[in-house]
């Protein structure tokens, strides 16, 4: 390494967020290239024998198979544990991978996880259908209350899980307490950080133990790939890498060299999405037709005081209910808009809406969905960059088509 690459390396240490964003977790290769190089191979090469088996059975620091390791996937991990201010990072194919991959390695049957309602569908789904019928007993626990979480941790947990803000009801989980409970009883504390990113929200330094990301979401920023990452510390993030180099549910170089020039513009775009989603939200509390907004940045929201203590932004998702409670005004809501994309994915420059009940969470049960706040007139947006004028104007024709 160059001396000016050292000092760079050294310098990046206490630089700004948006500063590492940018610049953290690159190594320059011989071609001394500006931009993060992107490696395409499936393998690497040694020259002789013994280098080769010691990157094998010795783990030398090559690399040695694109399931096990690849320097642009590497550099992705470095930046975002940064960015985090966690020890280690493991990235894996998608956001649902880093939740099964974080599952396999730190549960057995046997285990008890106590779970947050307030998660994605398919979270709950993996959960219920899969790991419970392996011998993990799973009790779920009402996102906001503490007094649960207190009694559900009371008895042996292996781990706790939460999103927060919640899916799609933007509920917000109080991490330094329920860390503190965790900790207490020696139970494993994870947090997907996905809505917030570590612009916003850097759970680690609430007391977590463990952050996972839909790295498809806000990392990329446009929508363009898939990709998921775990993060802690060393010793938690170890057996997490043993079972992705085992069961293959390993990041592509490409996309994590894509999520890398999401990481660059990342600060930004948070800052930009909470701001614009925060004026949407205003607008829509203003409308005849809604009966609530939920949105973590709007002084009204009931967990206000704890939201300005762990984060520093409402993010970009919101949610409302229509006063005309039918999934059939719900849909003739979305169907009325034109300008936001009808589609379930989040954390887009382009500003996506959709139906919770019949899409992220229509393959639960109806208690489930009820258990999760997740109504037939619920309707989520994920507030995008466009012009705010431009959305609420789409949202008005929605409204219109309701009669």
């Amino acid at each position: 390494m160059m001396d000016r690459d050292r000092r760079l390396k050294d310098l990046l240490a206490t630089c700004q967020l948006e500063t590492q964003a940018i610049r953290t977790g690159s190594e320059r290769t011989a071609e001394r290239e500006h931009s993060d190089p992107l490696f395409l191979t499936s393998s690497f090469v040694f020259p002789d024998a013994q280098t080769m088996a010691d990157a094998f059975i010795n783990d030398n620091g090559l690399s040695i198979y694109a399931r096990v390791d690849n320097p642009t996937v590497d550099t992705f991990c470095r930046r975002l544990a940064a960015l985090e201010g966690a020890e280690a990072c493991e990235a894996t194919a998608s956001g649902m991978g880093a939740i099964l991959a974080t599952l396999m390695a730190h549960c057995a049957a046997g285990d008890r996880v106590v779970m947050s309602t307030g998660v994605f569908g398919a979270t709950l789904t993996l959960l219920k259908k899969f790991f419970v019928k392996y011998g993990i007993e799973l009790e779920l626990v009402p996102t906001t209350d503490l007094d649960a979480w207190r009694a559900a941790l009371s008895k042996p947990t292996k781990l706790a899980y939460c999103e927060t803000p919640s899916n799609p009801t933007i509920e917000v989980v109080d991490l330094a307490a329920v860390s503190d409970l965790c900790r207490a009883q020696g139970t494993l504390f994870v947090v997907d950080n996905c809505f917030m990113t570590p612009v916003l929200q850097k759970p680690l330094a609430l007391g977590a133990d463990l952050v996972i990301h839909s790295a498809t979401k806000h990392l990329d920023g446009q929508g363009r790939v898939l990709g998921g990452a775990v993060l802690g510390s060393k010793a938690l993030i170890e057996p997490v890498t043993a079972f992705i180099r085992s069961a293959g549910v390993t990041m592509s170089a490409f996309n994590a060299w894509v999520f890398l020039k999401g990481l660059e513009t990342l600060e930004l775009r948070m800052k930009a999405h909470s701001e614009k989603a925060l004026q949407l939200a205003q607008w829509l509390q203003s409308q005849p037709a809604v009966s609530k907004v939920n949105y973590a940045g709007l002084p009204t929201h009931p967990q206000a005081e704890l939201i300005a203590r762990q984060s520093t932004g409402g993010g970009g998702v919101l949610s409302f209910t229509l006063k005309k409670a039918t999934k059939e005004a719900a849909w003739a809501f979305l169907d009325g808009t034109c300008l936001m994309s009808l589609t379930a994915n989040l954390g887009d420059v382009r500003t996506t809406v959709c139906h919770p009940a019949t899409t992220t969470h229509g393959r639960l049960d109806q208690p489930d969905r009820d258990l999760m706040g997740v109504s037939d007139h619920l309707i989520r947006i994920a507030v995008g960059l466009e012009a705010v004028e431009d959305l609420i104007a789409d949202c008005q024709r929605g409204f219109t088509a309701l009669g």
